[in-house]
């Protein structure tokens, strides 16, 4: 962020028994020879003898009828009900973000794939990858061994899924989802455009979903349509919105939850951890409170779609509403699809008395509400920029 009279392009950019222990033997004792017992008397061991005989034959007895009844009686638990082979015939089982290895194994028995939930979970806890499943939709065989249908699943080729990385723009989930569904360059785009009202957006977002295509993995089955994911997109994105406290945040900061949903997208592009984005956010509150422009690279990039690391002297004269350098309070709309963490910040920014905040290096975002202090951050970004002669890493606000 720089300072509205400052030369822009200074410094720009975005970043789970044990044994018992052995006891000594007593001193002064022969060896074996336990305390407190006295040796016996040679005159009982004959009669004692006879007695152990005794005992020995009945025990032989009771061992031959005890061994028969464990080799007949099943050991603990029975075994789980489960297939052998791999199967034959198809079917199609989707595994949802967080679901857990009951709930798989719940679905996979449902469809006939696997002969019990237990043998499943079973099998995936003999496995060092068992829980690595990835959310998607699979195709698999009926009547599989439980262990075969876990290496379907532990298979990444195999998840037909279409995951939307945080901070996508509009345009660029449009192209995923026509490459994903292998459908013509611009089909999605068209979708989006011709059958807005179909989505579910808040009338705020006045037929643009920028900002609502949440991301997370969407299963992607042979039904599956460009609007039946936007659909699932815009969905989740209230969801997530409404568990987060956008509306509640909107009411305490005299800001509409569209205006909540457009300063998160603004911290998804600036920031890449929780800490630093909740900070940034707090930053953007200040400055709109002060009437300060926001300054932001981000919504020039946007405004020239693109993605880039630096913003010239002329850029920041750019014509656009999107243009924070000419034009003060936050952007007409949103300019990434943020995730939960950028929400979250949106909704519940750090304290703090920042206005200014720049990436000296990954990892290093310093903050701070003196013009002074932040011209000397700018500096030592500069002078680390200048000792690698490479491109940018960092930026300033």
């Amino acid at each position: 962020m720089t300072d509205p009279y400052t030369a822009p392009g200074l410094a720009s950019g975005l970043t789970p028994g044990h044994l018992g222990a052995p006891v000594a033997e007593p001193e002064g004792l022969p060896p074996g020879r336990a305390p407190g017992i006295e040796p016996p008397d040679p005159r009982r061991l004959r009669t004692g003898l006879a007695c152990c005989l005794s005992v020995l034959a009945l025990a032989g007895v009771v061992g031959l009828a005890v061994l028969a009844t464990l080799l007949l009686w099943p050991s603990g638990q029975e075994k789980a009900a489960d297939f052998a082979g791999s199967g034959a015939g198809t079917a199609q089982v989707s595994v949802v973000q967080g679901a857990t290895l009951t709930q798989i194994g719940q679905a996979l028995e449902k469809e006939g794939v696997v002969a019990s939930v237990r043998a499943f979970t079973e099998a995936a806890a003999k496995s060092p990858a068992g829980t690595r499943i990835q959310p998607g939709t699979y195709t698999l065989r009926l009547r599989m061994a439980a262990g075969s249908a876990l290496n379907v699943l532990l298979d990444p080729a195999n998840a037909n899924a279409l995951t939307i990385p945080e901070g996508r723009r509009a345009e660029q989930i449009y192209a995923a989802v026509d490459q994903k569904l292998r459908l013509a360059e611009g089909t999605t785009k068209g979708v989006a455009g011709q059958q807005a009202a179909a989505l579910g957006l808040p009338d705020a977002a006045r037929g643009n979903p920028e900002g609502y295509l949440f991301p997370s993995t969407y299963p992607v089955t042979g039904e599956t349509t460009p609007l039946t994911l936007l659909q699932l997109m815009v969905a989740q994105a209230a969801k997530r919105q409404g568990a987060d406290g956008v509306t509640e945040a909107a009411e305490a900061y005299a800001r509409s939850p569209y205006e909540i949903l457009t300063l998160a997208s603004l911290v998804q592009g600036e920031a890449d951890n929780p800490e630093d984005m909740t900070k940034v956010a707090r930053v953007v509150y200040n400055r709109l409170e002060k009437s300060m422009p926001l300054q932001f690279d981000s919504t020039i990039n946007y405004a020239l779609n693109r993605s880039t690391l630096t913003t010239t002297a002329g850029d920041t004269k750019l014509d656009s509403p999107y243009n924070t350098y000419l034009h003060p309070g936050l952007p007409p709309t949103p300019i990434t699809n943020p995730g939960r963490d950028a929400i979250q910040a949106a909704a519940h920014p750090a304290e703090g008395d920042w206005l200014y905040f720049v990436t000296v290096g990954p990892g290093d975002t310093r903050f701070t509400d003196s013009y002074e202090q932040h011209q000397r951050n700018v500096a030592e970004f500069n002078a680390r920029q200048a000792a690698r002669s490479s491109s940018p890493s960092a930026g300033s606000r």
